[in-house]
């Protein structure tokens, strides 16, 4: 079996949680024989070593041509090929004029070869102008789906719905939209109406979709209307191998560390996090807590900060990633995630493998797979705060959640993951 996989980022090049399930993901399937051809937003820089086979979009032409791979073998995965197409993959996008547009749309920014034939100058960046890089991509990909040949598509999120489509319309082949994440997660009740409508098209048109919680699932049908026959619940997993190993442990006696480790925007809660903070810091004045990660909402929970008149115990450390991410679980005696609505969350899941005690939020997928964990309703600061002075306070309690943090993990892998999402593709054949 082949699958025209199609996404837009993959470790070491990630911003976030859904690179990591595609490297854990597309993994394990490759291990059970299914074959991957992954377009990919443009990879800036060098590369390193993955387990994948890396292949150039930027030299697939949009005309009729002879088509030539180019690209490097990869040394201990053969059954992944890689595509990386330059876009800008953003939101704002109006799915009910998309065939209009793509049919007027011309290509800007095109280089002609010597044959005539040419190929889209993409970006490969978040921003820009959204519509038409967005058709440029679903362009490229239908390019891609005329050439190649797969039993299935797999689009993960919103941002490849036009691709899938696309792809689906030119080969004729099913299309399986897996919803990582909704306009509700980000946006709460204040929805960008055109991101909701990518969504829905996607998952309307798609002829299976993949949530990766029961509480995504239950909003995909509430909230747009898919029928719950065609949705299946495949929970994330874990990497157990990680990108650059587990660092010993070198915590201080002295002084606790809180962390906090996302994106700082609505849709994680950092401002339920500060908050709890600065009542735990009444109790407890040796306490660092320690936010790691960007978004729109940093410069606000910087000044929440200074007004809380707690900054002599509050890091901000900005985007981190790869060995950054080890040193900060290493250092850390406690990972919050307070997020206000989190369709999975794997990163509770690689704070237990590093034997950090977790606290998370109960409006969280991964929620329902972790039951060793402390769950607080994500408005609850008042019951966060006493959470985490009850793990900070007793070495008892923090020795046991990680005990059990141990013995849960046994079960969470992302083989299983694998298995059920090949047993989606049989389906849908």
């Amino acid at each position: 079996m082949r699958i025209l996989m199609l996404g837009w980022e993959f470790p070491p090049y990630i911003s976030g949680g859904l690179g990591t399930a595609c490297f854990g993901m597309t993994k394990a399937l490759a291990k059970r024989g299914v074959k991957i051809l992954f377009v990919l937003p443009k990879i800036k820089g060098e590369t390193r070593e993955s387990h994948v086979r890396l292949i150039s979009a930027s030299d697939i032409p949009l005309a009729p041509a002879p088509r030539g791979e180019v690209g490097i073998d990869w040394t201990y995965l053969t059954n992944v090929d890689f595509l990386p197409v330059d876009a800008f993959l953003r939101p704002y996008l109006n799915p009910q004029s998309y065939a209009t547009i793509l049919a007027k749309s011309s290509p800007q920014k095109a280089v002609a070869s010597e044959q005539t034939e040419w190929c889209l100058e993409l970006s490969g960046d978040y921003g820009g102008d959204l519509l038409q890089e967005a058709l440029r991509y679903a362009r490229v990909v239908a390019e891609i789906a005329e050439r190649e040949s797969f039993d299935a598509i797999h689009g993960h999120d919103w941002l490849t719905a036009f691709a899938g489509a696309e792809a689906k319309r030119v080969s004729g082949k099913p299309f399986v939209y897996h919803a990582h994440a909704l306009e509700f997660d980000r946006s709460g009740e204040n929805i960008n109406q055109a991101v909701y409508d990518i969504e829905r098209f996607g998952m309307a048109v798609a002829d299976h979709v993949i949530a990766v919680s029961h509480y995504t699932k239950n909003i995909i049908v509430n909230r747009y209307g898919i029928s719950p026959e065609k949705i299946s619940v495949v929970h994330n997993a874990v990497d157990r191998e990680g990108a650059g190993g587990v660092m010993p442990s070198v915590k201080r006696h002295n002084r606790k560390i809180v962390l906090f480790l996302g994106r700082i925007t609505f849709q994680k809660g950092p401002d339920y996090f500060i908050e709890a903070a600065a009542r735990v810091l009444r109790y407890m004045p040796n306490v660092t807590f320690v936010m790691a990660g960007s978004g729109d909402m940093t410069p606000r929970m910087i000044e929440r900060v200074a007004q809380l008149s707690i900054g002599l115990n509050f890091h901000f450390l900005g985007f981190v990633e790869g060995r950054q991410i080890e040193q900060i679980y290493a250092m850390s005696d406690l990972y919050v995630m307070p997020s206000i609505s989190e369709p999975f969350g794997i990163a509770p899941l690689e704070a237990m493998l590093r034997d950090v005690p977790v606290i998370i939020s109960k409006q969280s997928g991964v929620a329902e797979i972790v039951q060793n964990v402390l769950k607080v309703d994500f408005w609850d600061i008042t019951e966060l705060a006493n959470k985490i002075l009850s793990v900070l306070r007793y070495p008892a309690l923090s020795r046991e959640m990680v005990l059990q943090s141990r013995e849960t993990l046994r079960m969470i892998h992302w083989d299983s993951v694998a298995e059920k999402i090949t047993t989606v593709y049989q389906q849908i054949q």
